[in-house]
């Protein structure tokens, strides 16, 4: 293993299972927003978590906005952790961002995942011709100038919109102090790296068997989102879960480990090389 990455991505290892779980957190959170989840698949399971660099308790020193100036860098450090811990045939949960970070992390080192459950993944939030993604990049440009001149504001008025739990508004303070939490300029930095990212292009690439957990009422990733990316990734199931808001591993933790399980209990389907080099979906 190696300790620089292990204290580079505060991670933390634990559980009494051996195939290993790996569990990666979205923007603005940390690896303690996982923690409803986890219990219930400590006993079969090594899980592991982490805090991508200027997240949570990262060591923040190792921050680059070079290297994290777009997702190839955070997946990277996907693939850094893998590779201190020898990780082989995990199972990569992703939410929001991490989505995308573990579909490229998965392209470039497929050996490495046995399966990818994405937890409201989007591969572009921008509308886009036909393409619905959720946001006009005047509104997001907006948003970033409202980060720029007040980023407590902006905190307090992201928070609930993500979470749309308003009969839990612990839910909306924790994610707001988790905001609030992260190095205004890194939090400003990956918001545009994440807003602005466009991976729809790589979906098509992925060999890793994949479930696409997709909320009810979800402002973030809307539904036609979640059906873009089921169209466009082999290998996938799309799961429409009833838990509203963009954080069901917080919300609905109940339901969203009972997806998960389901979804695992399922024998892999592997995507099979079809004529031309493109990829299919097994039956």
């Amino acid at each position: 293993m190696s300790p620089d990455v292990l204290t580079r991505n505060n991670v933390q290892v634990f559980g009494r299972g051996t195939r290993p779980m790996l569990f990666a957190h979205g923007f603005g959170c940390d690896q303690n927003m996982w923690r409803f989840v986890t219990p219930a698949f400590e006993d079969d399971y090594k899980i592991v978590l982490f805090d991508y660099v200027g997240a949570g308790k990262s060591d923040v020193r190792a921050y680059s906005a070079e290297r994290y100036g777009t997702l190839d860098g955070y997946a990277q450090d996907v693939l850094d952790v893998c590779e201190a811990l020898d990780l082989r045939d995990a199972i990569y949960i992703g939410h929001s961002v991490s989505c995308m970070t573990g579909v490229l992390a998965a392209i470039r080192k497929p050996d490495l995942f046995e399966r990818l459950i994405l937890i409201g993944p989007s591969p572009r939030y921008v509308n886009e011709g036909d393409y619905v993604g959720g946001f006009e990049r005047a509104d997001l440009e907006g948003l970033f100038k409202v980060m720029d001149k007040n980023y407590l504001g902006w905190a307090s008025f992201l928070a609930p919109v993500v979470m749309k739990n308003a009969d839990r508004p612990e839910l909306s303070r924790e994610l707001e102090q988790s905001f609030c939490s992260t190095d205004p300029k890194i939090a400003r930095r990956f918001a545009e790296v994440t807003f602005f990212a466009d991976n729809r292009a790589d979906l098509p690439k992925v060999r890793t068997p994949s479930l696409i957990l997709q909320c009810a009422d979800d402002s973030i990733a809307p539904a036609e989102v979640g059906e873009y990316v089921s169209r466009h990734l082999p290998a996938s199931t799309l799961r429409r879960m009833q838990a509203t808001g963009h954080c069901p591993h917080m919300s609905h933790p109940e339901e969203t480990v009972a997806a998960m399980k389901e979804y695992l209990a399922r024998p892999v389907e592997v995507p099979a090389l079809v004529s031309g080099g493109g990829l299919s979906a097994s039956e």
